[in-house]
């Protein structure tokens, strides 16, 4: 059985963190805008370290486990 929780919570927060997708840090105009589906350089890394902060709390803090199978 393979433990399908680090996937899970991956993709979503992937999808969730793209940046310019709902919002973007910091916006082009203000330091935070939403839905602009604009990037610059430094909301990707901005949105990059977000992403990996948090990808790390779930597998290792909280340890989301989902068992299929």
């Amino acid at each position: 059985m393979a433990d399908w929780g680090p996937i899970f919570v991956s993709v979503l927060l992937f999808a969730l963190l793209s940046p310019g997708l709902l919002f973007q840090l910091p916006g082009r105009g203000r330091c935070v805008d939403f839905c602009c589906f604009q990037t610059s350089g430094v909301a990707i890394m901005v949105h990059t370290m977000l992403y990996f902060a948090v990808i790390c709390l779930f597998t290792f803090a909280i340890r989301v486990h989902i068992w299929l199978g």
